[in-house]
């Protein structure tokens, strides 16, 4: 399948009226062709059964690079899956497309694929580690939406909590960032931990919490 074969199959799906109703949402200025998230899901699902890895990364590739918001997701969740093997091709795609990144939909899909790898091989936190220093606010960024799987495990082994303690740090370095997006971010990562480790998290906010925003701090917060 080519890029044309699968945006055909892309816009075979709109549903009249949403795609302007999409763009007035994301606020970000591309072509929205007005297809239903489940929709890309079922799409991609049978691209993925047909296609080998080298296939897919090709193709994911090219819908990106067509700046089609639908196109992006599905790019994206053509790579969403736990077991590839061979997996560093997919992994080189999605962090070529961090510059990119300028949309929390299309971030946050790319991330959810990324996460895979990266539980894959923890050894990629020490490339993640250097979007904490990006310029590119949605690099930085992403650094926390790719690692939330580390907040995840109840009972984690020794290297688990060495890596928790590491994105902890990233988290830190955020705090006087008053970007939105970082904050809500910081928030994301501390919220989500606090399901597991909520005496850690409560930590945090004592040492950082005051210089968060007040709306970072309360969802951080959330479930304690």
């Amino acid at each position: 399948m080519n890029v044309d074969e699968a945006l055909a199959a892309l816009k075979a799906l709109e549903v009249p009226g949403r795609a302007e109703g999409a763009a007035a949402y994301h606020k970000v200025p591309r072509i929205y062709l007005g297809v239903t998230n489940p929709a890309i899901n079922d799409l991609t699902t049978s691209w993925r059964q047909q296609m080998t890895v080298d296939e897919r990364v090709a193709l994911a590739d090219g819908l990106w690079k067509t700046d089609i918001f639908e196109a992006r997701l599905a790019a994206a969740k053509l790579l969403t899956q736990a077991r590839i093997r061979p997996d560093q091709a997919v992994w080189d795609v999605i962090t070529s497309w961090l510059p990119d990144f300028d949309s929390w939909a299309i971030a946050d899909h790319v991330c959810m694929a990324g996460q895979k790898r990266l539980i894959a091989d923890p050894s990629r936190l020490d490339e993640v580690e250097g979007w904490t220093r990006s310029d590119h606010m949605w690099t930085r960024r992403a650094a926390l939406v790719i690692t939330l799987p580390f907040t995840r495990d109840r009972n984690p082994k020794a290297p688990d909590i060495a890596a928790r303690e590491r994105i902890l740090g990233w988290a830190a370095s955020y705090v006087d960032d008053r970007d939105w997006f970082i904050q809500k971010a910081v928030a994301w990562w501390l919220r989500d931990l606090s399901k597991r480790e909520p005496e850690r998290v409560r930590d945090f906010l004592v040492a950082y919490g005051a210089r968060m925003k007040p709306f970072a701090r309360k969802e951080a917060a959330k479930y304690l």
